[in-house]
Parts: structure tokens; C-alpha cells; sequence
């Protein structure tokens, strides 16, 4: 779906300057022109009641992802660098652990995905963040790793921002994507993987018709986006980190420039795409994204909540479980249609309760 940047900008709800009566017209100050700009008041919607909440697994260690083979769910441990299986009765089991993984701060075993009987694993190695696809042999509840080649390295790595979310979009294609890593300028730069949303075949190649030629690059201007996942429509959503004012929800399109660092939020610069929310860090702070056929799902970690958005009213949202089960690192769409999240609380931010981290599934 192709949208200009202006139409963008008149249907985007600042928050936290903006100070105003729900469903009615108000005045922001824009925190990059200084000027008082006027934009539709965001719609705080009710929450509906979501269906009732399993704890399908419990005991996890800094879980990352999580991901479906078949009739089997697997998991990533950032810090341990283990693959576990969760089968349906709580049971964790080690499917195999991914070798070289440097874990640090921020950096270690980040983001799966699953296609056929593969399993595409983004993580933290000696020199660089990675991208690597492991067979995998077995049935569900007996799966193991196999061989495993590197797809793609030399993604900047650091102790923080270093993206690291894999998704399979609509077109076969497999998305990446990738921090800053610190290296704040680079994610302007097109010759750089820092900052990037990446996009290769499921063998590592760049596609053909990516926007620029011969480079796996398909959107830039990221800080450090974690959640991607795509509408019924085609559509591209991303959830990204903000510095200290905003964080985004950004419809992404190919080639697209998302302005950081020279710009954080909606600065209505001619050269930017703007988002289309934006939310402040202690309210959010948003890792994995999903979207169902109404909604859009984003699991915020400092937050604590889950946030949903209406897929065809953007400038609203409503959320769940606010500080309830902590902080929430991914949220996905199972086969059973189900919403499917990781806890993070033993990360090193969280406060870890006795049985955490946990993975719950949320029927719908």
C-alpha cells in the first residue's frame, strides 16, 4: 500500500504534548519545528476483554522469540544462546544451542523464524550480529538442530541496539532488522546495515527487485526497531525504539527513509516518513509486533502492556495487562490464532518473579 508522506502526517496522533478533550481537535507543540501544530486528538479506546490467559511455559531465561514448526514451538534464550521446544502440557526441552553466540548487554541469541523445516536465527557472534539458517530434524517434541550455514554477517553489533526481529513477509522474502548499534550516523548511510530494516530470499540472496540494486536494504532511518509483522493487505508495520522523546509505530515501505538521527517522532520533514503513533519511552519502549485481521499487536517492554491498535484507525489504541506480567518481549499469531507473548522480566531490567520468564498464550 502506497501512501505519501503528507497523507501520513495528517492522520498521525502525537502523544505526551498533547494535551486535549478525546475525539476533539487540539493544539501540540512539535517538538522538532517548536511550532504549535494541529492534529486530531489520539482515541484512547476501551480495551476489549481478551479471552482468557495460559501460562503455557514457565523457568525461561531472558527469552527473545518465539516461533512455530509445525505443531511445535520453539523459543530463543538471548543470554544462554539455547533453542528450547515448549510443548503443550509446560515441558521445556533443548533442542540445541547456537554455537559462537557473544552475549552482552543487549547482544547474545535474538530473534527466529521458522520456514519449512528450517529455522533462521539472528544473533550476536565474535565480530558482528548474523543471520544463520539451521536445518532442523525431527518431529515436534523431539526436534533438534542440524547443520547450519551463515547468511548473512557484518551487521554491527553492540551492548545495545542491535534490532535483531526475523520475520517472513507475505512475498516469501525474509526481513531483518537491525540497530544502530551506537554508530548513530551509519543509519542514514545506504553502504551500512546499522539502522536498517534488511530484506534477502530464504537462502541469503539479495532479491532482485529490492529497492536499491544489489543491496539487501529495503528501509533506513532506524533506531533500533524489533517488532515487524504485515496486515491482511500487504501492508508493513514496525515497532522502533525512540531515544529519550518518542517511541514509533511506522507503516514501512520499500526504500523509505525513517529520519534517524536526524529526526525522532513526527517532524513533518519533507524527507522523512513520519510514524503513525508515537508514544514516550516510559510508556512503551515496543519489541515484537503482530497483526491480526483487525488489530495491530506491539509487546512493550518498560511499559509493561500490551498495546492494540485498530488496523483501520491508526491514531487509536487501547491496552492490556498493564503491569501485569511485566515487561513483554515478543507477541506473535500462533496457527491456533491465538496471541502468543514472552515475559522479559530476567533480562537484567526486570524484576523477576518466582516463575518467570514465561510464555502466554491468549486466546482470542
Amino acid at each position: 500500500m502506497q501512501r505519501t508522506p503528507r497523507t501520513r502526517t495528517q492522520r498521525i496522533a502525537g502523544f505526551g504534548l498533547l494535551t486535549c478533550t478525546l475525539l476533539s481537535a487540539c493544539v501540540r507543540a512539535d517538538p522538532e519545528i517548536g511550532t504549535p501544530v494541529e492534529v486530531p486528538a489520539a482515541l484512547e479506546v476501551t480495551a476489549t476483554p481478551l479471552g482468557e490467559v495460559e501460562v503455557m511455559a514457565t523457568g525461561l531465561d531472558a527469552p527473545w522469540s518465539v516461533a512455530f514448526v509445525g505443531d511445535g514451538i520453539v523459543v530463543s534464550e538471548r543470554d544462554t544462546a539455547r533453542i528450547v521446544e515448549v510443548n503443550r502440557s509446560g515441558e521445556v526441552r533443548e533442542v540445541g544451542v547456537i554455537a559462537g553466540v557473544k552475549a552482552f548487554g543487549e547482544a547474545g541469541l535474538l530473534g527466529i523464524a521458522a520456514r519449512g523445516r528450517f529455522l533462521y536465527v539472528y544473533s550476536t557472534g565474535a565480530d558482528s550480529n548474523r543471520i544463520e539458517r539451521y536445518e532442523l530434524t525431527g518431529e515436534p517434541g523431539a526436534l533438534q538442530l542440524g547443520a547450519g550455514r551463515t547468511l548473512l554477517d557484518g551487521i554491527p553489533k553492540a551492548g545495545f541496539h542491535d534490532g535483531g526481529r526475523l520475520a517472513f513477509g507475505p512475498d516469501g522474502m525474509l526481513y531483518a532488522t537491525t540497530g544502530d548499534a551506537g554508530r548513530r550516523p551509519e543509519a542514514q548511510s545506504l553502504t551500512s546495515f546499522a539502522g536498517k530494516i534488511l530484506r534477502m530470499t530464504p537462502d541469503g540472496e539479495v532479491p532482485a527487485d529490492n529497492p536499491f540494486e544489489g543491496s539487501y536494504v529495503y528501509s533506513y532511518g532506524h533506531r533500533n526497531s524489533q517488532g515487524i509483522a504485515w496486515g491482511a493487505d500487504g501492508t508493513m508495520y514496525a515497532a522502533e525504539f525512540g531515544q529519550n522523546t518518542w517511541d514509533e509505530l511506522n507503516v514501512i515501505e520499500a526504500g523509505g527513509n525513517y529520519g534517524w538521527p536526524e529526526v525522532e517522532g513526527i517532524a513533518h520533514a519533507a524527507d522523512f516518513i513520519d510514524p503513525v503513533q508515537q508514544w514516550r519511552p516510559a510508556d512503551a519502549s515496543p519489541s515484537g509486533l503482530a497483526v491480526t485481521d483487525d488489530s495491530i499487536w506491539i509487546a512493550n517492554l518498560r511499559g509493561q502492556r500490551l498495546r492494540e491498535i485498530p488496523v483501520n484507525e491508526l491514531n487509536a489504541f487501547s491496552e492490556h495487562y498493564v503491569r501485569e506480567y511485566g515487561r513483554l518481549r515478543d507477541v506473535t499469531v500462533g496457527p491456533d490464532g491465538a496471541l502468543w507473548v514472552l515475559t522479559n522480566n530476567t533480562d537484567g531490567r526486570g524484576g523477576a518473579g518466582p516463575d518467570d520468564d514465561r510464555l502466554l498464550r491468549i486466546a482470542r
